[in-house]
């Protein structure tokens, strides 16, 4: 059977919870949202095109998508006429890329190859022809945008050449940022991954300000000369249609350690190491190390990506299985040390951008803004875009510090000092005594009742009501010892007893009975007439009750403390708050009627059996008929 490692976040450990086969032979068939592998491209592409009903538009006959304004009938009117068009692609399962950032001022359009599997050129070519005039008709050419993969390469070049056989301007940029792979490693060379994305804004930002095709062109060869990228995962992807889970990553080193892959590709192909799993600090001060030694090529020479003064545009992108939360831990180390290098990351961008399906992973794009990167084609990457793939940046430009580092000042309410002047006078004789009498009789005989209140809740519940209860009654005990709980006005009593219980309760009902006396506090603040009487105590009473109800969402007749709740604070608005009898008497009845309840709506007593919750009563509710017990008999 199959093991289960909990991984936590703890002192910024980038984690999730990895599944661990005992052994190699464990085999487990892949989950995934899916009808049937062969055609699920299909099938993407339909509820791609019900999320974007105005947005855009199937090419007939291919796996291509094309930007609504080319559907226009009228050649006068067709949106090459006026700008360069950009289309971009490659195997599906990468999503939002590429379809996801057709747009304003991003590409007009994206050819879907299978999974993870290049488009053909009869679709390549065909989204050409869509979107492209040729020379003759006032077209103003296309750029293709291509991730270094020998099949993309292969195919998108062969369709751009024969694009021009008729009379199309079509030219083509190949962009290879990834940092994992040796320079000297072969022909290949480094693949294309998330950094194409900076490509896809840089040059739909130059195509929507009219600029022509060469100029595209530069501006997105600058941009693929610029960036670096690199990824790293704790588990790799499972495609769909696969009989087995990818487990590559599953399986733990001979020490039992965890492991995790830097530098892997978005198709899961190997990267340059694996190794025991990191902290997010430690990650991503390997991965911009890598970056960094890696560099890019100027003037036939390999320099630094970047430069400690450099601005920087920085994207962590999601490879498909990471939570926000674990991106947002990567972010910081990332951007943390970037920064403590002297650089400054003015636009950061996190999200999913290229994706590997299921990938649990993140990559990282840094595009310095320097060099060849000038004010000019910064702005290209500030342009707005519609596209609903892209995530724009917060541009933070000005300043030595981020307007979000400065904290807003946290609003202080000094506790009331409880004057006299500032509070409804007492009218109840001798309240400072007998309050001070009462509560500590109430407070010591809540303790005592621990073991039954134990009993109960280890049938009914989760056997920790007596212990919270007799820590609350403990603290309202040391306060009053310690003068700090106030007796001098009800309004301060029942404060007081809010912040008692909020200090040493925790738990539901701790929260509770906070609300209850913070509700009966600020009821008697605002009595009206010469002051508060026994009849204002009764309506605090019955206030905190209600807001015990509302707040928590039981009622009388859910098996709650409520149930004795209620009915007490009936019988005392009946007497005017004079009745202490009558309440507890109320009370006690209430708690006793839980243990005929058969159905518990609120509290763990939810998920019991009628059988189980038979014959007990609730525990809350025979802690208040107790005290009210108590009460009763200290005021007689």
């Amino acid at each position: 059977p199959a093991a289960y490692l909990l991984v936590l976040f703890y002192k910024g450990i980038l984690c999730s919870s990895l599944a661990l086969p005992s052994t190699p032979a464990v085999s487990m068939k892949p989950k995934k949202f899916i009808n049937n592998a062969s055609n699920s491209v299909d099938e993407f592409i339909d509820g791609l095109l019900l999320q974007y009903p105005n947005h855009l538009r199937k090419l007939a006959n291919q796996h291509v998508i094309l930007h609504s304004s080319f559907a226009a009938q009228n050649k006068d009117a067709h949106p090459n006429k006026s700008r360069v068009s950009l289309l971009s692609g490659g195997g599906s399962g990468h999503e939002p890329s590429h379809a996801g950032f057709i747009g304003e001022n991003m590409l007009s359009g994206a050819i879907l190859g299978g999974i993870f599997a290049s488009p053909s050129v009869n679709s390549i070519l065909a989204a050409i022809r869509a979107s492209t005039l040729p020379s003759s008709e006032g077209g103003k050419g296309c750029l293709l945008i291509v991730k270094n993969y020998t099949g993309d390469r292969l195919n998108f070049g062969m369709a751009c050449e024969l694009a021009n056989a008729e009379g199309r301007l079509v030219k083509m940029v190949v962009v290879a940022d990834d940092c994992a792979i040796e320079r000297k490693k072969g022909i290949t060379g480094a693949r294309g991954v998330a950094g194409t994305v900076f490509v896809h804004k840089a040059a739909g930002g130059a195509a929507g300000k009219g600029m022509d095709l060469d100029e595209v062109t530069q501006i997105a060869e600058t941009v693929s000369n610029s960036v670096g990228s690199l990824g790293c995962a704790l588990n790799t992807v499972t495609i769909p249609g696969a009989d087995k889970v990818n487990d590559r990553l599953m399986l733990a080193d001979d020490a039992g350690e965890s492991m995790m892959e830097i530098g892997l590709g978005i198709h899961g192909e190997a990267g340059i190491r694996q190794c025991p799993l990191m902290s997010c600090d430690d990650i991503a001060k390997e991965m911009l190390s890598i970056i960094q030694s890696y560099g890019r090529e100027v003037d036939s020479k390999i320099v630094p990506l970047y430069n400690p003064t450099d601005e920087l545009i920085v994207l962590v992108n999601n490879l498909g299985g990471t939570s926000n939360f674990e991106m947002s831990l990567l972010t910081r180390s990332l951007v943390t040390q970037l920064e403590a290098a002297g650089c400054k990351a003015t636009r950061v961008l996190v999200g999913s951008f290229m994706t590997s399906f299921d990938m649990q992973g993140a990559s990282v794009s840094i595009l310095p803004c320097s060099g060849d990167i000038s004010k000019e084609m910064l702005d290209l990457f500030d342009t707005k875009t519609d596209a609903p793939g892209w995530l724009a940046a917060d541009v933070w430009s000005n300043g030595s510090s981020r307007p979000s580092e400065s904290e807003i000042e946290e609003v202080i309410v000094e506790k009331n000092a409880g004057a006299a002047e500032d509070l409804p006078p007492v009218l109840i004789n001798d309240y400072s005594t007998v309050a001070q009498t009462v509560l500590a009789q109430c407070a010591q005989a809540l303790s005592d009742a621990e073991p039954t209140l134990t009993k109960y809740d280890t049938i009914v519940g989760d056997g920790d009501c007596g212990i919270t209860m007799q820590r609350g009654a403990k603290e309202v005990l040391s306060r009053l010892e310690s003068k700090s709980l106030r007796v001098d006005n009800p309004v301060n009593t029942f404060a007081d007893l809010a912040d008692a219980v909020s200090a040493s309760m925790g738990g539901s009902s701790g929260v509770l009975l906070e609300l209850m006396f913070r509700k009966a506090s600020t009821s008697l603040q605002s009595v009206s007439g010469d002051g508060i009487t026994s009849k204002d105590m009764a309506v605090a009473f019955r206030n905190g009750c209600e807001a015990v109800s509302f707040y928590g969402g039981a009622q009388e007749g859910s098996r709650t403390m409520l149930d004795a709740m209620f009915p007490a604070s009936a019988a005392m608005l009946a007497g005017d708050g004079a009745d202490i009898h009558a309440c507890a008497s109320a009370a006690q009845k209430g708690a006793d009627a839980t243990a005929a309840m058969t159905n518990a709506e609120a509290g763990r007593s939810n998920y019991l059996s009628e059988e189980v919750l038979m014959g007990t009563p609730d525990p809350g509710a025979v802690a208040v008929a107790l005290v009210l017990e108590t009460l009763a008999k200290a005021v007689v």
